[in-house]
């Protein structure tokens, strides 16, 4: 393992009770640990909890507690390179946790590249993606082209938790390549040049 890994936070964004999220995020988690040039953080909305009363705009959150819950996430999100953003579909739409978190954090996105798993019925997610895709376009993100998405996903892993259908596993390693290539871009970049937001 070289210093040079990039570090990627998986953000699993379901908080659902019986959610089927877990499970496809852990399969993301295991492509990524068989790659060299990357470390994942895992920031599970339901092990880190973040507030959901927003403090007055460029104040700090009045209440200790609102401070803790943030001190176990926000740092996770600064130190990362890149994030790669497991997501379920609700209503045409992504969860409020996701959106939550994703709102209290700013520059913590900044150019940066973001990548989406996402999962659902008939639409595998994609419809929460193209959501999310212009929300974190507003926090100066880049998001990745190629996503993988689950249709139908509860039938789509094994009793292991391996993807049946291979093809997942040449799209996911797509997507990474290319998350990987846009975050050492930009990380060099910034090291050259600090982003004007």
């Amino acid at each position: 393992m070289n210093d040079d890994r990039l570090k990627i936070a998986v953000i699993l964004g379901s908080t659902r009770d019986g959610r089927f999220g877990t499970r496809v995020a852990s399969w993301a988690l295991d492509h990524i640990a068989q790659r060299d040039d990357m470390t994942a953080d895992l920031v599970d909305l339901v092990e880190t909890p973040l507030p959901t009363v927003f403090p007055v705009l460029g104040q700090p959150p009045a209440s200790q507690e609102a401070q803790d819950l943030l001190a176990a996430v926000s740092p996770r999100l600064a130190a990362a390179d890149a994030f790669v953003i497991v997501t379920p579909e609700y209503n045409h739409s992504f969860p409020a946790a996701l959106k939550n978190a994703i709102d209290w954090h700013n520059r913590e996105w900044h150019a940066k590249p973001v990548a989406f798993v996402s999962y659902g019925a008939f639409s595998a997610g994609l419809r929460a993606v193209e959501q999310l895709r212009l929300v974190l376009a507003e926090l100066h993100a880049v998001t990745i082209r190629d996503s993988v998405g689950f249709q139908r996903a509860w039938e789509q892993f094994d009793g292991d938790g391996k993807a049946v259908d291979p093809a997942a596993g040449a799209a996911v390693k797509v997507m990474l390549d290319q998350l990987a290539w846009w975050a050492h871009a930009l990380r060099e970049a910034k090291a050259v040049r600090p982003y004007a937001a």
